[in-house]
């Protein structure tokens, strides 16, 4: 009888312990790591197979699993630095339990993996470009004329760029892209913002860390960039906006520039078809708040 109980708690236990599955998403990864004897498939289509059935067998066990991008690069440089011998299931465990902890990570929520895989992506590469942006900030040192930290002082404006945004939107639902053009290539982050009963607002805080860090860093590195906004209301007809960067200010993008950034493809430069019941519109003006604080480097 005791021996049945003591099951039972730990199969209890077991339904309330989190877990990570690191993942490998795409065949390359996959094939760097069956160089290691101890790495039990040789198909990925079958691993991510079997890595799907053994998340619904999880979660059918009331388990809460996340999913994270297993990069084998970074496990590698992980074995080295920890002198652990890579070719080990124990060591791959360890490195999982990092990507855990900090890694970028998708929970499972039954979906599929088809559509699990690609925001598990989108994920990595928003922590990615968040870092890659927070070191370039890091970087720029003090102004030569002032003393003040560049990359303080611009995240401060940004912060404030974007708070004016949210006030100014009015009712309803945003979605704000901005992009910003930095070697070697563009970075790109994107806001979700919810808008609540009598006005109120809620927004996912690490979405608006990661969007304010990359306004920044446009702003203090004086690049090229810009900021698309798109409003969506009960009984009424979505509404798109658009500034371009200057400087420390955000300029206002007439109605058909709105049109013309909206409606072409960032990576191709071809037109996309407009949509159906959306408005392309002048911003709401920011008011003298959103105009220049007076400092420059």
């Amino acid at each position: 009888m005791a021996h049945t109980q003591h099951q039972t708690m730990r199969r209890v236990l077991r339904r309330e312990i989190a877990g990570t599955i690191g993942l490998l998403t795409d065949e390359q990864d996959f094939t760097a790591m069956r160089r290691y004897r101890t790495f039990a498939f040789d198909d990925h289509t079958t691993y991510l197979q079997q890595v799907e059935a053994l998340l619904r067998t999880l979660a059918a066990q009331g388990s809460h699993t996340t999913v994270a991008l297993f990069d084998p690069e970074e496990y590698a440089e992980f074995c080295a630095e920890s002198g652990l011998e890579p070719d080990a299931p124990a060591s791959r465990t360890r490195f999982t339990a990092e990507l855990a902890a900090m890694g970028p990570t998708v929970p499972y929520d039954g979906q599929p993996l088809a559509e699990l895989v690609p925001d598990l992506v989108d994920e990595a590469v928003r922590k990615a470009t968040w870092e890659y942006a927070t070191t370039l900030l890091a970087r720029i040192g003090n102004c030569a004329s002032c003393g003040e930290d560049i990359g303080r002082v611009s995240f401060a404006r940004a912060s404030h760029l974007l708070a004016r945004i949210i006030d100014t939107a009015g009712h309803g639902d945003l979605h704000l892209v901005c992009s910003v053009s930095a070697a070697p290539e563009t970075l790109v982050a994107a806001l979700r913002v919810d808008g609540g009963p009598e006005g109120g607002t809620r927004l996912d805080e690490t979405e608006a860390l990661e969007f304010t860090t990359v306004l920044a860093l446009g702003i203090a590195t004086r690049s090229a960039g810009g900021l698309v906004m798109r409003t969506t209301a009960p009984d009424t007809t979505d509404c798109v906006y658009g500034w371009r960067l200057r400087g420390e200010d955000l300029e206002p993008l007439t109605a058909a520039e709105v049109f013309d950034a909206y409606c072409t493809d960032a990576d191709s430069g071809d037109l996309v078809s407009p949509e159906s019941g959306v408005n392309y519109c002048v911003p709401p003006d920011l008011g003298d708040e959103g105009q220049r604080t007076g400092h420059t480097h």
